[in-house]
């Protein structure tokens, strides 16, 4: 490539326009556009090939609001490009432009592969040298990026139509797109990928959840570090391309085709009722810190999208790093917000998403360095028409920010707290009581005083990043030896208990009251109030073998083995019947703040909480572990009629006799739930509860749940 980027092209050009940005089809060609306020000349490379030369370099002459344009005739779908940009290389300013450095476009909908940094394929100076972002690195790139392509939306949808399920009725499914079925044993024919989800979309359907939350399918960037330890970013928090489905998800039977086959994903979920939720990493982008890679918005315009910071001779050499990943993308900027706010929109109308997950979303809020709740992002998302029929939800943390019941009216959020006292709970911890009965009735004390809901709060046991259900009640610390970091990487408060063994055994015992334990955590998780989140596998007792951070195992550490379902289809069954539970007695998805008053006329509150006596529970004593309650069935219609639910949760390591409040005339009670009992008794079929004799107590076993149906 010459130095000076000689323009030099066959092809009839016009000036195009500024809106929208990317690459859009037009009439006759393609128009480009590219948003840089501080560049000084713009070229858009064309190829035909992605590991070609390109066969035409096009100087951008046009520029209107700070958008370089052009439009190409005679191009089309399927084209691949990128862009080299020419200003200032002067870090002291932000100014990091090098035009020996093929770029990706921000708005580029599709690329040919994954980007690996030249630094691994090309002799390069010390990368821990701290001055190696003062040298201009002239050194030719375009063999390793990726190309951008060219993307006709056109599909068959088949008359798609969101299931637009309310929150108060949404169990959500978080996976991993690739985890789901690379494993041998999920026997699919496209393994890992987008289609190869869809074939075992009839498992979801039978357990009864309604939403899916992916983990990132936005294009990312592998670390450096990782690919040198022979690792990879599985989880893909690390985005490269905002609008871009996940290349290595596709089947790779052409350039560009996990975008259609990401729709046929969600289409085909949608048939089965199901919503996709994606978790989108809108915080920091793979380009790092000052010593990391440029391939898109570090060479574009440095200063537009990222938070700089620096010394008073150097003021923004460095990057915020509120993330921890290196970096902070400017969601106080507009043409940040801009981007940001065209990615979800894309999303949500071409792509047929229902809904979103920001990682580390407090970063989104931090207008000056401090979150706010008016953050300029907060208020873009809550005035548009299009994301205000999706579904929001916020990981409310950052590295250094906490926010938890602190967003927005319109935003729904993990709920941290519920995570955290739940664990304690189940694993004997005592003084958790007063706690435990805000995060079972949807956490009032987080949401309850800004026009929020019980369904506002994402309530979780367990998730990606953490130990899996199983895990949560094998092991007592991490064993995170594979991630090569000598075990220091991932939490160690992780509120876990190996009921006696590290990891497995063939002990019955501790092998029953495992099992309890994860039974009581899935009743825990789906009859609180609240919008339940279960992590993909824990139905079945997936396993990492103890890794509370796997975030770079892709490998059957992370992978589902569907030979579990089988081996532990009593966990199975159960699971699939607390869902169905929850549905048939909606009382459990009530997703408004309990008041404890009668609502209804009929002189009973919507929730009574008794201690094992009748009497008020011990809330604030410290050695206090069992917590029981009433709820009033009657409040809700319901194809039960009337009924009522007494919930014993003995988080003792002692047995218990609960006195059972008594109900109106012509009711008894009747046993649902014992997770002491064995696989079968534990939970008892739709209409085939027995009477407990004597009606008016119940021996509650050490460590475990009970609920009692009043009809």
């Amino acid at each position: 490539m010459p130095d000076d980027l000689s323009h030099r092209t066959n092809r009839k050009l016009s000036p195009g326009w500024h809106s929208p940005l990317g690459a859009t089809l037009g009439q006759g060609g393609v128009n480009f556009s590219l948003y840089s306020a501080t560049a000084e000349e713009v070229w858009l490379l064309l190829f035909d090939r992605p590991d070609g030369n390109p066969t035409d370099i096009i100087r951008v002459r046009n520029r209107d609001r700070f958008s370089w344009h052009v439009f190409v005739h005679g191009a089309g779908a399927g084209q691949f490009y990128g862009f080299k940009v020419r200003g200032p290389f002067d870090p002291a300013r932000g100014l990091r432009f090098n035009d020996r450095k093929l770029l990706i476009d921000p708005y580029a909908k599709a690329l040919t592969g994954k980007i690996v940094n030249e630094d691994n394929l090309l002799l390069a100076y010390d990368p821990g040298d701290p001055a190696r972002d003062l040298s201009l690195d002239r050194r030719e790139n375009q063999a390793v990026v990726p190309k951008a392509i060219v993307v006709d939306d056109r599909f068959d949808w088949s008359g798609d139509a969101p299931p637009s399920i309310p929150f108060e009725r949404l169990v959500i499914y978080e996976t991993h797109l690739k985890g789901f079925t690379a494993h041998p044993s999920s026997k699919v024919s496209h393994p890992g990928t987008y289609l190869g989800f869809i074939e075992r979309i009839p498992h979801l359907r039978s357990l009864g959840v309604n939403a899916v939350e992916l983990l990132p399918v936005q294009e990312f960037y592998v670390d450096d570090f990782l690919r040198a330890k022979g690792l990879t970013n599985y989880w893909g928090y690390n985005t490269a391309a905002f609008f871009a489905p996940e290349s290595s998800f596709g089947t790779g039977r052409r350039p560009g085709c996990q975008v259609e086959e990401f729709k046929m994903l969600v289409r085909e979920l949608h048939r089965a009722g199901i919503e996709v939720i994606l978790d989108v990493v809108y915080n920091h982008t793979g380009e790092g810190n000052e010593r990391g890679p440029t391939f898109s918005f570090k060479g574009i315009d440095n200063p537009s999208y990222y938070v700089l910071t620096g010394g008073p001779h150097e003021p923004a050499r460095y990057y915020m790093n509120w993330t921890g990943c290196g970096n902070s993308f400017n969601l106080s900027n507009p043409p940040a917000i801009r981007l940001v706010m065209d990615s979800l929109r894309y999303w949500a109308e071409m792509m047929h998403v229902d809904g979103f997950r920001f990682d580390l979303a407090s970063v989104l809020g931090r207008d000056g360095g401090l979150y706010q709740r008016c953050a300029s992002f907060f208020d873009a998302v809550s005035q548009d028409p299009v994301l205000q029929k999706t579904k929001l939800i916020a990981e409310p943390w950052d590295l250094g920010s906490y926010e938890v019941g602190n967003f927005p009216v319109d935003w729904s959020e993990w709920n941290g707290r519920f995570r955290d006292t739940v664990r304690r709970f189940v694993k004997g911890d005592g003084g958790q009581l007063r706690d435990l009965g805000f995060r079972l009735t949807g956490s009032a004390d987080l949401y309850g005083d800004d026009g929020r809901s019980a369904y506002n709060s994402v309530n979780l046991v367990t998730c990606h990043d953490g130990f899996t259900l199983r895990d949560l009640v094998s092991f007592n610390g991490k064993h995170n030896e594979a991630n090569l970091e000598g075990n220091r990487d991932g939490s160690d408060a992780n509120n876990s208990w190996n009921c006696g063994v590290e990891g497995e055994t063939d002990d019955p015992e501790i092998v029953r009251l495992r099992r309890r334990l994860a039974k009581n955590h899935a009743c825990l998780l789906l009859f609180s109030s609240g919008t339940p989140m279960i992590l993909g596998g824990d139905e079945f007792l997936r396993t990492q073998g103890g890794n509370n951070n796997a975030y770079c195992q892709d490998n059957p550490v992370s992978w589902f083995d569907w030979g579990e379902v089988e081996r532990n289809a009593d966990m199975v069954s159960f699971f699939r019947k607390a869902i169905a539970f929850t549905k048939k007695y909606t009382i459990l998805q009530w997703r408004k703040f309990f008041t404890g008053t009668d609502r209804d006329g009929n002189a009973i509150p919507d929730i009574q909480w008794f201690g094992e006596d009748l009497a008020s529970p011990r809330w604030d004593d410290p050695e206090a572990r069992i917590l029981c309650y009433l709820l009033d069935g009657s409040e809700e219609p319901s194809e039960a009629g009337t009924y009522f639910l007494f919930l014993a949760l003995n988080g003792d390591y002692r047995q218990r006799e609960v006195m059972v409040p008594p109900l109106p005339p012509g009711l008894r009670w009747h046993r649902a739930i014992d997770t002491s009992l064995p696989a079968g008794e534990d939970f008892v079929d739709d209409g085939a509860e027995p009477l407990p004799d004597p009606g008016d107590r119940y021996l509650v076993n050490p460590r475990t749940t009970v609920v009692l149906l009043g009809k």
